[in-house]
């Protein structure tokens, strides 16, 4: 015998109101997926190197290139809000003040991976691409490697490459400008 048992989902308003009332401690590191509340890993000293890393080169593009977001919460759809560990934003005077970008704000997303490799790769890049983010970097600390997710078509990226040692990574984004794979890593 079967039971099937039905799940709440959450929307994006309704997490934030469960936040601001307190129902999670300030310290849980969580996301929403699918309307579903994940709580995802914590952060291991090489992963926060490597993203202190993306910071700093990143954050030395002229700020038309856009604003660089650090483990922010980005809304991708009505039932999900991640934060990937590196976004490159749409520039906006507000810099996000009135509210937390959305999707359609995403020209880069880094995610960069240790325990959370599948998912990342499982859950959260197919999401990406079905909201339409134009590009996401996956960092594999594990191996050493950069897949590229691009060109994305029907909801999925069309376009998958890996890069790992000296490759240059290139972006869409960045322009004429391609990060390392070996400047990136810890």
């Amino acid at each position: 015998m079967s039971v099937e048992l039905s799940r709440r989902l959450f929307s994006v308003d309704e997490y934030h109101r469960m936040l601001d009332a307190g129902v999670f401690e300030s310290d849980d590191r969580l996301e929403l997926l699918h309307g579903g509340i994940i709580e995802i890993s914590p952060i291991g000293s090489r992963h926060a190197a490597c993203v202190n890393k993306l910071n700093a080169i990143l954050s030395r593009l002229p700020s038309e290139r856009g604003i660089v977001a650090i483990q922010n919460p980005v809304v991708v759809d009505e039932r999900s809000e991640l934060q990937p560990d590196v976004c490159l934003l749409r520039s906006r005077d507000d810099y996000y003040a009135s509210d937390h970008p959305r999707a359609e704000d995403v020209e880069l997303i880094i995610e960069v991976a240790d325990a959370s490799l599948d998912y990342d790769r499982q859950c959260k890049i197919p999401l990406y691409a079905e909201a339409g983010v134009p590009e996401v970097w996956l960092i594999d600390l594990r191996r050493g490697t950069v897949d590229r997710f691009s060109d994305v078509l029907g909801g999925q990226y069309a376009r998958v490459e890996t890069y790992h040692g000296n490759d240059a990574v290139p972006t869409r984004v960045l322009g004429s400008i391609a990060l390392r794979v070996s400047d990136i890593l810890p």
